[in-house]
């Protein structure tokens, strides 16, 4: 008999074998799972997941995706799409329409005007980003400019490549 009184010694050495068993069973399993799950996510992070969102990098090295505003000339500002509006975001393109605004830079920059030139915009050739095993980002740019050019006799259609 246990120290209850209650005649429960005959139950309880029956009990606590049954109990470690099934916790050994139990952490045994859950062992096993935890290396396969580890390892997925591992090999995950290594190879970039198709499905995963393309970012555009910004001039300020941040990823972007869909932003309203993008600045093309980083070093003095004179060149920045805006009012930007998605048609899509996808693995391999993304397209939107929206608004050139360039400087003239007449005189000079700093006394020049901005002009607006309607655009459409489409971000291409994903690669992976150095630095970041996760996102892959996009390395062109094409503005096709649907009303005029910025430069008199200028293209219609340019294709840059984001080196940042």
């Amino acid at each position: 008999m246990d120290a209850s009184g209650d005649g429960g010694s005959a139950r309880t050495p029956r009990t606590r074998p049954r109990t470690a068993a099934l916790l050994c069973a139990a952490a045994a399993l859950a062992a096993g799972a935890v290396p396969a799950s580890a390892q997925h996510r591992a090999s995950a992070a290594a190879a970039p997941d198709p499905s995963d969102p393309v970012v555009v990098v910004d001039c300020s090295s941040q990823a972007q995706v869909r932003p309203r505003e993008y600045l093309l000339a980083c070093g003095d500002g004179n060149n920045r799409l805006v009012r930007l509006r998605w048609e899509s975001w996808g693995p391999g393109s993304a397209t939107a329409t929206g608004t050139d605004m360039v400087n003239d830079c007449r005189p000079y920059c700093a006394a020049g005007r901005f002009h607006a030139y309607p655009v459409k915009v489409t971000l291409s050739r994903p690669e992976p980003w150095p630095g970041h095993p996760d996102l892959r980002r996009f390395t062109a740019i094409r503005l096709f400019y649907t009303d005029t050019a910025p430069y008199p006799g200028g293209p219609t259609d340019v294709t840059y490549k984001l080196v940042w």
